[in-house]
């Protein structure tokens, strides 16, 4: 700009207002401070199925190894730790047990610690079929994600129906995570034992050296919880009216029938 097509403050003002006006802004607006960030609990919470969003992991085993993730974190920004390397856990259990409840809770343990990060979750059955071969898919690079994502939940492993495929995508993914030694949340109701028949000896091999197992017992919460509803609900339920008179009058027959006694 030259010296002559410079122009003074006050009619830069005035232009700058003019243009705000017309984009429907306030120039005499006061400016405010940009709004706190979305808490990391809130966004992953948005993530977390309804069931789980206040699941809490109370499992001893759980506890430490959240306490052991969280203190093994590099510092990243404002020095919160983040998640580099760690062990993983199987946890292990009938159905009903709580499970997946500890798998979630772990998460939301590690957020209310300040970790910083990034996880992924998915059932084992909702994995081969997002992975299967189809096409417009990209199912290689879904793959490279979860095989390098810094926490990984896989609910479930062993419920879904095996197959060559399914194993040689199983070893792909466990075995990625177990050179890069990423923690991994695995959940089955499957022994070890059937568990190595259902993915294959090498999966089971890998998982048995990267975890530390979980073993979970009791009755299923879920029978339970529908038992308690069912009993609250008969509780509930007023007695049936009966007649405030007492029982009926006997009948001309029934009179009969004690004379005769």
């Amino acid at each position: 700009m030259r010296d002559h097509d410079a122009q003074p403050v006050g009619g830069i003002a005035r232009r700058l207002a003019h243009i705000l006006t017309a984009r429907g802004i306030d120039p005499a607006a006061k400016l405010t401070d940009a709004a706190e960030p979305t808490p990391a609990l809130q966004a992953a919470e948005a993530r977390i199925p309804a069931r789980y969003q206040a699941s809490v992991a109370d499992h001893p085993a759980v506890v430490a190894w959240v306490r052991e993730v969280a203190q093994a974190g590099r510092p990243g920004p404002k020095g919160a730790p983040g998640i580099a390397q760690g062990r993983s856990l199987l946890i292990v259990g009938t159905t009903g047990t709580g499970k997946t409840h500890q798998a979630y809770g772990a998460v939301r343990s590690l957020l209310l610690a300040g970790v910083r990060l990034r996880w992924k979750a998915i059932t084992a059955a909702d994995l081969y079929a997002e992975l299967r071969p189809r096409p417009g898919h990209d199912g290689e690079r879904e793959l490279m994600d979860l095989a390098r994502c810094p926490l990984l939940i896989i609910d479930d492993l062993g419920a879904a129906k095996s197959s060559e495929w399914t194993e040689e995508i199983t070893m792909r993914l466990i075995n990625r995570r177990y050179n890069e030694m990423l923690p991994t949340l695995v959940t089955t109701n499957l022994g070890m034992a059937d568990l190595r028949q259902h993915i294959g000896d090498r999966v089971a091999s890998r998982l048995t050296e990267m975890t530390d197992k979980v073993i979970l017992d009791g009755p299923d919460r879920r029978r339970a919880l529908a038992a308690k509803r069912r009993s609250n609900a008969a509780a509930a339920t007023p007695p049936a009216c009966t007649d405030v008179a007492g029982s009926a009058p006997p009948t001309a027959v029934s009179a009969a029938r004690r004379h005769i006694r």
